[in-house]
């Protein structure tokens, strides 16, 4: 696939060989009914992925709230992956973000009348939704990263395939980068192949289409990413992205996100000049990293700034020991997803149909 960002580690092949027998036991067990799997009477739309690391799923978690959330009361739930709690926790505006996780804490922030609860146990999560007096009238519940969650079954199953990590030419973990068989990608109902070039030809859909080789009854479609203007992460101000070409500006690009390499490429569509500090995915930034980040940017030349992912923002937000010229220049990259194609309307008509056959 062209741009593939995907490695293989041969030498790991032999473990991803008795990864794969575990998790091939797994799904039979589910597959047999021996491990339960319960569905629920309101509609259930999880959103996942078969890689580990991103593959959009908060955009696309976005773009379900802003399409559902006109008509319907809705949640989400998550795991809250390396939050600092336990149990259950329905997140309130002024929720810590450690408490809930960078994720659910940027739906929050975004979407204050969207209810988004954290639970490692996902059937307790929804039934806590359903019956809690305060989230009783919850209408729809989307799943974050619940693909290989098979205790719940979803009415509707998105898929979510990295454009530049194609499944189909993938590794099982830990020699590369699947959770399961790519093969188990015939449990979702709708496949959206993510980060998409914006000018993907039509000999580029069609070589997608013929590697993934998707049932008649799963519908697929692509999306790309589109930014808005710079916002400041701390205080008010905004700065329009054609302006750091025209200015000539520096930019420090700061991210704890699973797939770098994409938002560095895209930054450098809008800057001449891009320095990249990347940090683990989910990072919890220290002081060390707070020296570091205020020493590169001291040595960069200026004009300068610091930029960094919605993601990122929530957890650099409470980090202490940046410096204050990193603060007054440190903005954040805003992001939301496109349907390509002119499929959108495709898109939002089966979701809303799916709702409406199953409320």
């Amino acid at each position: 696939m062209e741009g593939s960002h995907i490695k293989i580690n041969n030498w790991l092949v032999p473990l991803s060989w008795l990864y794969g027998v575990g998790s091939d036991v797994r799904n039979q067990l589910f597959d047999m009914g021996i491990l339960s799997s319960k569905s629920y009477s309101i509609p259930v739309i999880s959103v996942g992925n078969i890689t580990i690391g991103g593959t959009g799923k908060t955009p696309h978690i976005e773009y379900l709230i802003r399409l559902l959330s006109k008509q319907y009361k809705v949640a989400v739930l998550s795991r809250g992956y390396k939050r600092r709690s336990k149990g259950y926790v329905l997140a309130q505006t002024d929720t810590p973000m450690e408490k809930i996780g960078d994720e659910p804490w940027q739906i929050k922030q975004k979407f204050p009348e969207t209810y988004v609860a954290v639970d490692n146990s996902r059937r307790h999560g929804i039934e806590r939704l359903m019956s809690d007096k305060e989230t009783r009238d919850v209408q729809i519940i989307l799943l974050d990263d619940a693909y290989q969650h098979r205790y719940v079954t979803p009415k509707l199953n998105i898929l979510l395939i990295d454009y530049h990590r194609m499944i189909t030419e993938d590794r099982l973990l830990p020699a590369g980068h699947l959770r399961e068989r790519a093969s188990n990608k015939i449990r979702a109902n709708m496949v959206i192949v993510t980060k998409c070039p914006r000018d993907l030809t039509p000999i580029g859909y069609r070589v997608v289409q013929q590697a993934l080789h998707l049932k008649p009854y799963q519908s697929l479609f692509f999306s790309t990413f589109r930014y808005g203007n710079l916002k400041k992460l701390f205080g008010e101000g905004e700065m329009h992205l054609e302006q750091l070409r025209k200015d000539n500006i520096h930019v420090l690009l700061v991210t704890g996100i699973g797939n770098p390499q994409q938002m560095e490429q895209d930054m450098r569509k809008f800057a001449q000049h891009v320095t990249h500090l990347s940090y683990p995915d989910h990072h919890y930034f220290t002081l060390k990293d707070a020296k570091e980040i205020n020493q590169v940017a001291k040595e960069m030349p200026k004009p300068m700034i610091i930029v960094t992912t919605e993601k990122d923002a929530s957890r650099l937000k409470i980090l202490k020991g940046l410096d204050e010229t990193v603060r007054d220049n440190l903005f954040v990259f805003p992001v939301e997803i496109e349907i390509l194609k002119n499929k959108e309307t495709l898109l939002n008509e089966q979701i809303i149909d799916y709702v409406h056959k199953n409320s």
